[in-house]
């Protein structure tokens, strides 16, 4: 069967992976030149040099994802710095990390009650509510807000701000007010809830994120990808009835291609798939199903990335810091950077406040941040910065968000990626067990009928 994958992010990447080992010809669209969607990696002219659009840490939990490097022939080990998970601060008062010599999920309890920086109640606080959460299946009360479940979990306000809101703003990129309690509890009921204690490992990448498994995709037999090339419109050979079934075997066509496919996965941005999805017939259900997309509100990331005239090495791959952003401190996360000793990588997620700022107001600000709270080492004469701000990175990550399956109203066309029904909130995890889902899909349905995609309906 012939399947046309539309977007190249680690969805519609996963997707054509997987339709290619189930036996399809893929062709792959990615209207950038570089594939990897926001998760790439792109060149700066102010450090001429080759970055990731953002930084990126994976969890030893992220099955999928490992799984499929795996296939590619990547070695994740050499591909990853892998840490026992760890939350220190850039200042050194606050330090955690779960003790790699016991089992899960005593590594996480010890590692706790190890911590420099937290008292005695904030400790067990912090034990109750994983220890509640365990109880109870990790099912957390129904629409209820990271903010409403710290505080029914009797959460002290420090602990919250030392610690609970800066997970939940890397992990949702939602404010804790805003944030989906039950979104927040799957990650980390498989992270440092899980009975393996590799699952709550932070693996951090010592390649570019393209370099790193998208770049490989295109070595893959059966899949042939289309660089630079925007899809506008996705049309049938022949009528589709209301009802969503033609009146004979149909096929689908992108803009005005000789191409014909059997099934299409759209695996856009859901604003980019909204897009799309409305250059097809109208057909039972469609107009909820676009209705759904236009419904979800989207957030920025912004990687804030510095480089030095010597190298700078961290305490650790990964400080914690503290925000202030009165004083324009956005800062949340201080990267050291794992294929240039030159570079650290700030990371400011739920970053609309920044945009409001200029880029010199910004850079002076977040430097002056790094000088007042990496304490361990001075820091060397600054040549250059530069910042990449994704606008529409994530979708907020509110209680009752409906969001779709792989499934659509229209015949023969599927969709993927992070913003779909995983489970997980907009990780990467979540946008490869969609992409996935969605080939799955298409086989199912094409060994259904024996002959296309289009029996599904």
């Amino acid at each position: 069967m012939k399947v046309a994958v539309v977007g190249g992010g680690w969805a519609g990447l996963s997707a054509a992976v997987m339709a290619s080992r189930l036996g399809h010809h893929v062709d792959l669209f990615e209207s950038a030149a570089t594939l990897g969607g926001r998760a790439r990696s792109v060149y700066s002219p102010a450090l001429n040099t080759h970055i990731d659009n953002g930084q990126h840490i994976l969890l030893g939990a992220y099955r999928a994802t490992l799984s499929l490097m795996r296939d590619l022939g990547l070695d994740t080990d050499e591909a990853f710095v892998r840490l026992p998970l760890s939350v220190r601060s850039a200042d050194g008062r606050l330090a955690m990390r779960a003790l790699p010599g016991l089992p899960a999920p005593l590594n996480i309890a010890a590692g706790l009650m190890r911590a420099k920086g937290l008292s005695l109640n904030e400790k067990l606080a912090a034990i109750r509510a994983m220890t509640t959460l365990r109880k109870n299946n990790w099912r957390v009360p129904h629409s209820a807000t990271v903010q409403e479940w710290l505080a029914l979990s009797m959460q002290p306000r420090s602990l919250q701000e030392s610690i609970w809101w800066p997970l939940c703003i890397a992990t949702l990129n939602t404010p804790p007010h805003q944030a989906c309690a039950q979104l927040f509890a799957n990650v980390l009921r498989d992270s440092l809830g899980a009975k393996q204690r590799r699952a709550s490992d932070m693996l951090i990448p010592r390649k570019t994120l393209t370099e790193l498994w998208p770049a490989q995709v295109e070595r893959i037999p059966g899949v042939k990808v289309f660089r630079s090339t925007t899809v506008q419109q996705i049309r049938y050979d022949t009528d589709i009835t209301a009802d969503g079934n033609g009146k004979v075997a149909p096929g689908i066509r992108l803009d005005n291609r000789a191409e014909r496919y059997e099934a299409v996965i759209v695996s856009t941005n859901n604003p980019g798939a909204g897009r799309l999805l409305k250059t097809l017939p109208s057909v039972d259900d469609s107009a909820k199903f676009l209705a759904r997309l236009d419904a979800f509100e989207h957030a920025p990331i912004a990687t804030f990335t510095v480089q030095f005239d010597q190298d700078w090495k961290l305490s650790a791959p990964m400080l914690l810091l503290h925000e202030d952003r009165d004083r324009g401190h956005f800062g949340q996360w201080l990267f050291e950077s794992q294929f240039d000793p030159r570079l650290v990588h700030v990371v400011i997620s739920d970053a609309a406040a920044l945009q409001a700022r200029s880029r010199e107001d910004v850079g002076k600000a977040l430097i002056q941040q790094l000088q007042e709270q990496v304490t361990h080492a001075p820091m060397p004469p600054v040549v250059a910065h530069t910042v990449i701000t994704e606008k529409r990175a994530t979708f907020l990550a509110t209680p009752g968000l409906a969001r779709p399956s792989n499934h659509t109203p229209w015949p023969g066309v599927w969709v993927a990626g992070d913003w779909t029904d995983t489970g997980y909130p907009a990780v990467l995890e979540g946008a490869v067990r969609s992409g996935q889902e969605a080939a799955r899909s298409v086989h199912q349905g094409a060994s259904e009928s024996g002959n296309g995609a289009f029996s599904r309906m």
